[in-house]
């Protein structure tokens, strides 16, 4: 599966940029005017192979969540059974990212592709802290797109300590990146016209530094950040585990399945897995924070054209991210700060895409509206 989704992968269409790139020239607004979004609106028009592009909705996140075994070097204070209860939280609507896809119109799909604590029942019981919603108070309403919904896809309990030893095997690897290519055909095959990026597991900004560091060889003290916050030893160890798992493996960055194996995660391995398929399918995908774009420079590694089909939401606070972004040739489209993860940063830049692609739907070019182009003493002008 994996070979024949990288081979389905191809280049943006140069015809349909250029006819993008013409009827932005032609819209009763002066050219250039709307800044990023005019070029925004072009590769979408690329990705799609026509112009207009499809608009972006409906919209799906996809939130994959995994455990790793590196928490046992104490690189955050976080219990590992977190990751298990926030995803009862996710499925009870209780969190930011289920607060932000309400607004967005958003359906959220939560993938269990390598959670450590067994998920009873489907999900645990009971899980938001006291005085949140999902702990005895009334849920919130549905998402318009349906409630939350689980994928049970665990191929192992968490990740091996990439101190110790590869924190996958090449194959459980490679399951987890077909896992994520199957969620995406599965999402597109139901309608999604953008796919979303979401990721939850305790610890994860570390496995993500160490990706960061692996594909485009930035030092360790420039990737890792302090994730939910840490303190300043904490910091530092997790800088040291980081250089030291680097130091044990030496991951090729022209082997992305193995730099995956070595110091991934499963969920790293799964957000690169639905980002190639998405290319694939020609569908935008709309990344998030600092996991997300660690993976996505692992889907990069595989298929370099993928790139075309990634959109940037944001820029993470965590230091990695900028060097992935940067990496990447992407832009994000707006910087707030943030640094939950989620999938939240990528659902508050949804309507700037939207924006983007409605305005070659709906905004009138200078014939249709009457209006006179700029020349000599006339045109429009703009701030």
């Amino acid at each position: 599966m994996l070979e024949n989704t990288i081979a389905a992968i191809g280049p943006l269409d140069e015809s349909a940029m250029r006819a993008a790139r013409e009827r932005q020239s032609r819209l009763t607004k002066p050219v250039g005017s709307l800044g990023a979004l005019e070029e925004l609106a072009v590769r979408l028009a690329g990705l799609a192979g026509d112009c207009p592009p499809p608009l972006p909705e409906p919209a799906a996140v996809a939130i994959f969540a995994g455990d790793h075994g590196v928490h046992a070097q104490q690189v955050t204070p976080w219990p590992q059974e977190v990751t298990a209860q926030m995803i009862g939280n996710f499925l009870a609507g209780g969190a930011v990212v289920n607060a932000f896809a309400r607004q967005a119109g958003a359906s959220v799909t939560v993938v269990d592709v390598g959670v450590a604590t067994p998920l009873a029942g489907g999900v645990p019981a009971d899980p938001a802290p006291e005085g949140a919603t999902g702990a005895g108070l009334p849920r919130p309403r549905a998402e318009k797109a349906g409630p939350p919904r689980l994928v049970a896809a665990n191929v192992r309990p968490g990740t091996r300590d990439m101190t110790v030893t590869a924190a996958l095997t090449r194959d459980e690897a490679r399951s987890a990146v077909e896992i994520g290519a199957r969620v995406a055909d599965d999402l597109i095959d139901g309608g999604a016209r953008i796919l979303l990026t979401g990721d939850m597991g305790i610890g994860n900004t570390t496995p993500s530094a160490a990706l960061i560091a692996a594909f485009t060889g930035v030092d360790p003290a420039e990737t890792t950040g302090r994730g939910t916050g840490v303190d300043d030893a904490t910091y530092d160890r997790k800088v040291s585990v980081v250089r030291a798992a680097l130091s044990r493996h030496r991951p090729d960055p022209t082997d992305p399945l193995g730099t995956l194996a070595a110091v991934g995660g499963l969920e790293h391995a799964a957000l690169a897995g639905l980002i190639l398929a998405a290319a694939a399918r020609r569908t935008p995908v709309l990344l998030d924070g600092v996991i997300a774009v660690s993976a996505a420079l692992a889907a990069a590694a595989f298929a370099p054209a993928a790139v075309g089909a990634m959109v940037a939401g944001h820029c993470s606070a965590e230091p990695g991210a900028r060097v992935a972004l940067r990496h990447l040739g992407l832009d994000p489209l707006i910087d707030l700060g943030l640094r939950l993860g989620e999938g939240t940063g990528a659902l508050l830049a949804l309507p700037v895409v939207t924006g983007a692609v409605r305005v070659l739907h709906e905004v009138a070019t200078f014939d249709s509206a009457g209006v006179a182009e700029k020349g000599p003493g006339n045109g429009v002008e703009g701030t």
